[in-house]
């Protein structure tokens, strides 16, 4: 008799415990962000290493190095060069094929960053929470592109730390107007396409021994 119980005893263990919850194991956690990791945009005129800021844009900053390691700006182009404002890139392929649209998010101009000369900045619409993807370098200082109290800016997330020359080389190309076969119309696109090949993040420098 205290055999049978202890088996009847042990076979409602058993059913109780393969009807418990599984507890799924915790994703592990994406490792944080460097404080200013390095990107290289390699374009046909020349190479461009910008430093991005994550401390003062950590969600533009976050954004970009996505798109870039998803290789969403290879093959694109600078399609907007304005000599003495901008080069803007991102949105359009080499031959001037539209990209899928992305999620927007939020606004980080008022982040103490300023449109100087060699920052790179997010672009948007004119709603100002619609930047995504689409990023323009600063060729002068653009003070009017900054907030002010009673509007939102345009947020900077970086600077160009290595090829000044080759964004002026760039600014420097010689444009025209152009209405693309999906009717998108610009007034200063490049005669020769300004190809970017890849954006390619760099390696994270290894901490100096003691």
């Amino acid at each position: 008799m205290r055999a049978s119980a202890t088996l009847l005893l042990s076979l409602i263990l058993l059913a109780a415990c393969s009807q418990a919850p599984v507890q799924p194991v915790p994703a592990p956690a994406a490792p944080p962000l460097p404080a200013h990791p390095l990107v290289k945009i390699e374009t046909n005129l020349g190479d461009m290493v910008v430093q991005l800021d994550t401390a003062r844009a950590p969600l533009t900053v976050a954004e970009f190095l996505q798109h870039a390691q998803a290789h969403k700006y290879d093959n694109t182009s600078f399609y907007r060069i304005v000599p003495g404002f901008v080069i803007q890139a991102g949105d359009f392929s080499a031959d001037y094929q539209p990209l899928p649209e992305e999620k927007s998010i939020p606004n980080e101009s008022g982040n103490g960053l300023s449109n100087l000369r060699g920052t790179i900045a997010l672009a948007r619409e004119a709603d100002p929470h619609t930047g995504s993807y689409v990023f323009y370098l600063n060729l002068v200082d653009n003070h009017k592109l900054d907030p002010r109290p009673d509007r939102w800016g345009y947020a900077v997330f970086g600077q160009v730390v290595e090829g000044l020359d080759v964004m002026d080389k760039i600014a420097a190309s010689p444009t025209h107007h152009l209405v693309t076969s999906h009717q998108d119309e610009f007034t200063d696109a490049p005669v020769t396409p300004v190809t970017i090949e890849k954006v390619v993040v760099l390696p994270a420098e290894a901490p100096a021994q003691p």
